[in-house]
């Protein structure tokens, strides 16, 4: 299979990871990784309705284009995984990315383009990385609580919306998420050296500060290797200034012409 992806023209795309979070005898330890241009059979993937209720289309679109079969989607780090998005999209379709995004201010749509080969990876500390080992320390500020903590992968990402989407159909009259719980819950990996899941569990629930809860997703977002999706939006009728992301989503890979 990987000699048939390799009859297409090839691309090999950097990491932001660096792959220094990963298993030394993973194919992603180098920092890179090998893509192919999307094709027409990449585009049947795109218009499946079936993968798209599912929710599995860009899945099976990446698991398309990447070359090396040794290679798991589930153990990519999330922004690992958006570089390889994003690349895809510019191998397929070109730099140029035209969206329809909401003003903030006045509810209305304006049309943004952006150069998606702009786009560069977050600037990061990666002395703080363990080389192979997916795993930090972090004392909570306000708790002094000492917790052991890991990035989360594809499978994670994963595992954490089929729980959401089970939560929501307990929780639909309360109006509560319990997003940033069940996140907490995926990271976190050891409480003072408890690494059990009850107490994981107990912690998160019944113990964590919000300023301690606060700190700990930024420090987070702070040390997460990722490209830098963001820009300012400038409102075309009110000429305000709001900080956000560009869109990541199944329409991405379409261009404007084609949706």
């Amino acid at each position: 299979m990987a000699e048939e992806k390799r009859r297409f023209p090839t691309e090999v795309v950097d990491l932001p990871s660096k792959g220094i979070l990963y298993p030394k005898d993973s194919p992603l330890a180098g920092g890179t990784i090998e893509i192919k241009y999307m094709t027409a059979k990449e585009e049947d993937i795109l218009t499946s309705r079936n993968l798209i209720q599912k929710g599995v289309v860009l899945d099976k679109l990446l698991e398309s284009v990447i070359v090396d079969e040794k290679v798991s989607l589930n153990d990519l780090l999330l922004g690992d995984k958006n570089a390889i998005m994003i690349a895809t999209r510019v191998l397929g379709y070109g730099k140029d990315y035209t969206v329809q995004l909401t003003d903030p201010s006045t509810g209305d749509k304006q049309e943004e383009t952006f150069d998606l080969t702009e786009i560069d990876d977050k600037k990061i500390n990666t002395k703080l990385f363990k080389d192979g080992k997916n795993e930090f320390d972090y004392t909570l500020p306000a708790s002094k609580t000492k917790i052991t903590f890991r990035l989360l992968t594809h499978k994670e990402e994963k595992e954490i919306e089929a729980e959401l989407k089970a939560l929501r159909k307990f929780q639909k009259d309360s109006g509560i998420t319990s997003e940033i719980t069940t996140r907490l819950k995926k990271a976190i990996l050891s409480v003072n050296g408890d690494d059990s899941i009850k107490r994981i569990n107990e912690f998160v629930d019944t113990e964590l500060l919000s300023r301690d809860s606060l700190a700990f997703r930024e420090y987070l977002r702070e040390i997460t290797p990722d490209v830098d999706m963001s820009f300012t939006f400038v409102s075309e009728q009110t000429g305000e200034d709001t900080d956000m992301d560009i869109p990541l989503d199944v329409e991405f890979f379409w261009p404007a012409g084609r949706r």
